[in-house]
């Protein structure tokens, strides 16, 4: 997998305010991204997974850390997808 680094400035008291170490910091923005990312429909399960730098397995945990369902589907495209529509 090819990778691209990104790097942009913060303001060094921020990780003491978050009792984080950089690269602490730098895990949980990614996890809280690809959260964010999965729950508005941007990017898929396993996309979201690979971002975060963690299993599907892990993954589904942090979503529930962050209470957020690991089932994109509403009732109508249950429906939809069962009926065959």
């Amino acid at each position: 997998m090819e990778t691209v680094q990104v790097s942009f400035k913060l303001p060094r008291n921020i990780f003491s305010a978050l009792r984080k170490d950089p690269a602490g910091f730098v895990q949980e923005m990614r996890v809280a991204a690809a959260v964010k990312w999965y729950e508005n429909r941007v990017i898929s399960q396993s996309k979201a997974a690979e971002i975060a730098g963690l299993s599907r397995t892990e993954f589904i945990d942090a979503l529930n850390g962050f209470k957020v369902s690991a089932f994109q589907y509403n009732s109508d495209e249950i429906v939809s997808e069962v009926s065959g529509r």
